[in-house]
């Protein structure tokens, strides 16, 4: 597994830092999260998730390759996209349900690029962004690994996920980070 995209909205901050604290370091493997929050203070964030994973955590950056053992953040305001190149690229369009950074962008583009070698996470959150990202990982070869609903603080993102794109796994926070393990590790 070269890349594991995790998104996440309402509740995503704690649902993140759970699952990062499960995970082992994953020395061949690349994490970007997009999370919906209202803090414009990426640095914050980044500080905030650091205290959960031994990974070294980045926001990511126009132009920077993404490299495995790094957990990359979106940067608030901007849609982040993967290129062909393995390369992160920003961008201003307009906002995917109703939100900048999207899941969805990120996912599709992840989906492209890395197609087999990649996983999508989703996790609580109260919009459906993330659904057709993750249909795209699935159909190009991808896990698709989503948060039970049922423990899910926001139940919408996981529901619509699993709606749209089904799951290879529908799993509690303490099994998506064992699945990961393994399929990092493996």
């Amino acid at each position: 597994m070269e890349l594991v995209a995790i998104g996440c909205s309402t509740g995503g901050l704690k649902a993140l830092q759970i699952l990062l604290r499960g995970l082992a370091p994953c020395p061949r493997t690349a994490f970007v999260v997009v999370i919906h929050t209202a803090s414009a203070d990426a640095d914050s964030l980044r500080r905030l998730l650091a205290r959960d994973t031994p990974m070294p955590v980045q926001e990511a950056q126009e132009r920077a390759p993404v490299l495995p053992g790094v957990l990359y953040v979106a940067p608030p305001g901007y849609h982040l996209l993967i290129g062909a190149d393995h390369y992160f690229y920003l961008n201003v369009d307009p906002k995917v349900c109703f939100v900048r950074p999207s899941i969805d962008v990120l996912f599709e583009s992840a989906a492209d690029a890395y197609r087999h070698r990649m996983a999508g996470v989703i996790l609580t959150g109260a919009n459906d962004d993330g659904a057709r990202g993750l249909r795209c990982v699935r159909q190009a070869g991808g896990i698709a690994l989503v948060q039970d609903p049922e423990e899910a603080e926001a139940s919408g993102m996981p529901e619509a996920a699993l709606s749209l794109a089904g799951a290879d796994h529908c799993l509690g926070l303490a099994d998506i980070a064992s699945e990961l393990n393994r399929m990092c590790l493996s």
